[in-house]
């Protein structure tokens, strides 16, 4: 006998704050959360779409990430998964790098990826199934940007970006921020004659300007517009030559170093 098919799982896109996304995954019964940094819009959209919270995932300890946390653990009894390594004493599953999880309460696996940078013990979830590749990175990834470094080194970003760029191509980029037209506008600058860049810019312009998110990317996108991804890309060395931030010959890891330095205060 064949087995009954496992619910398709969807993906809501919950904005929240100025211009964070929290993901809500659901089987159109029930639903996982990550990073929920108000539980307020979570709570609104779980009663839209008639969802029962099941599971809590987070990436990282920042308030805008885990602030809503207790407030969603107050009505609903869930497991909290989050990295071991960022201080986040409401995690009840502590995860690493090559930890797999099944999220309870929907047909969902999700592989873990240690990706310091952001924040020393910040992690991300892979879904690795063919047929449907996610990606959920928090504040390490961003459309055509990455996250800023307030605890860990250049070279720890850079080899977490390795690592996240190294996915599939298909692989869909849920990050936390709609930042990517200001993402854009730096990648212009350091890459503008990036035929690729252009039509991402007029793609995804296009989408905010219909009040749509220009998440998610994908990981094939990324590495053909994003700056950060491309630090061996030959006119992005020149730029940075040009604007006396690198000498000629500059190594990637100075390439970025140079490109995240610019960015603080493009």
């Amino acid at each position: 006998m064949t087995p009954p098919r496992q619910p398709a799982l969807s993906v809501l896109t919950v904005p929240a704050f100025k211009d964070n996304y929290l993901w809500l995954v659901h089987d159109g019964t029930h639903a996982a959360v990550v990073d929920p940094g108000d539980a307020a819009p979570v709570r609104a959209a779980l009663a839209a779409h008639d969802l029962r919270l099941t599971a809590i995932l987070l990436t990282h300890h920042h308030a805008d990430h885990i602030g809503g946390v207790p407030a969603l653990l107050a009505e609903w009894d869930v497991p909290v998964f989050g990295p071991q390594n960022d201080g986040i004493d409401l995690v009840t599953h502590p995860l690493v790098q090559g930890d797999r999880i099944t999220v309870p309460g929907i047909d969902l696996a999700l592989d873990v990826l240690d990706v310091p940078g952001h924040t020393l013990g910040h992690i991300a979830y892979v879904r690795r199934d063919p047929d449907a590749r996610w990606l959920f990175c928090g504040d390490t990834l961003f459309g055509a940007g990455c996250g800023r470094l307030f605890e860990g080194t250049p070279a720890q970003m850079a080899a977490s970006l390795a690592q996240l760029a190294a996915l599939p191509d298909e692989t869909l980029v849920y990050c936390a921020h709609e930042y990517t037209m200001s993402n854009l506008a730096f990648a212009q600058a350091v890459d503008g004659a990036n035929t690729a860049l252009a039509a991402r810019v007029e793609a995804d312009g296009a989408s905010r300007a219909a009040g749509q998110p220009t998440i998610p990317s994908t990981i094939a996108l990324e590495k053909a517009t994003n700056p950060f991804l491309r630090t061996t890309s030959a006119p992005i060395v020149r730029s940075l030559v040009a604007a006396g931030r690198v000498a000629e010959g500059a190594a990637p890891l100075e390439v970025f170093t140079a490109l995240r330095e610019w960015k603080n205060t493009f």
